[in-house]
């Protein structure tokens, strides 16, 4: 746009004086310097905010990656912690259960000990009273025996009188004198107790049982202070005897005693039997 034209009478002055005032600028040079002022301004802006991002960014990444591991860090001493007080709890169950079976055993260790010695002394106590009683028994039978033989000469028959049976019997047993003892034997050369017996009575035709037991009770039972030549004595129980032998008369007796003996004749007296059966 162009500039009026002043006359000249009416210039001022000053006219000839160049203005004071800047210069205007042209609208392109405004345009140019408000675009660079933009376009900074939009630079600045834009690198501050691809700064904003990046450290955002690194922040976005970052922070995750170091939250992730704390997490698993704590985690697994978490776990770590866990499974620690479980093995503890589990040993104090292991040590409390070791105490436990421990004490028991001790307890009935202590319990069997005291039993045991109580069927001990019981069956000690036992085997006393059973000895006291055959020993009372045994000097009773001594007593009688010995009163009746003193008092009557017929309480018993000797051998030389013996008769029949009974003679051929105490023959035969006083003929084995001398002969071993050997366990299960019946003769000839050797015999056991009941195995002497069973030979002698088969002299006459007679057939006992095998065992000491069964000839306790193979005859009628007889008291020893009437005793007859033939008569089978026996020691123990009738019908648990544990030995036999041959009354011979006279006061005698032939046996298969044991195996340092042999067969041999003793006196009732060194050997009291408990009873005698009569099989003739």
């Amino acid at each position: 746009m162009e500039e009026p034209l002043i006359p000249v009478g009416l210039m001022s002055h000053t006219a000839h004086i160049r203005s004071h005032r800047k210069p205007r600028r042209s609208a392109t040079t405004n345009i140019a310097v408000r675009a660079g002022v933009a376009g900074g301004v939009l630079s600045m802006a834009a690198a501050g905010a691809a700064s904003a991002n990046a450290a955002e960014t690194t922040q976005t990444l970052q922070l995750p990656t170091l939250t992730a591991d704390l997490a698993t860090q704590v985690a697994q001493s978490a776990e770590a912690t866990q499974q620690a007080a479980a093995n503890y709890q589990l040993q104090a169950e292991r040590d409390t259960a070791a105490a436990n079976a421990a004490k028991q055993a001790k307890a009935d260790l202590a319990d069997a000990k005291k039993k045991a010695e109580a069927k001990k002394k019981a069956a000690q106590e036992a085997a006393r009273k059973a000895a006291a009683e055959r020993a009372a028994s045994r000097s009773s039978e001594r007593t009688t025996l010995s009163a009746a033989t003193t008092t009557s000469a017929s309480t018993s028959t000797s051998s030389s009188t013996a008769t029949g049976s009974a003679a051929a019997i105490v023959s035969f047993v006083k003929a084995q004198i001398g002969k071993s003892y050997v366990l299960g034997a019946t003769g000839p050369s050797a015999y056991d107790c009941s195995g002497l017996v069973g030979a002698a009575f088969k002299q006459v035709g007679i057939s006992l049982p095998r065992v000491s037991q069964d000839q306790s009770t193979a005859g009628t039972q007889v008291s020893l202070s009437n005793l007859q030549a033939g008569d089978i004595l026996y020691w123990g129980s009738a019908g648990s005897a544990y030995h036999v032998a041959v009354y011979v008369g006279d006061g005698m007796f032939v046996g298969a005693q044991n195996p340092s003996t042999g067969i041999v004749e003793r006196p009732l007296s060194y050997d009291m039997p408990t009873g005698a059966v009569r099989v003739l």
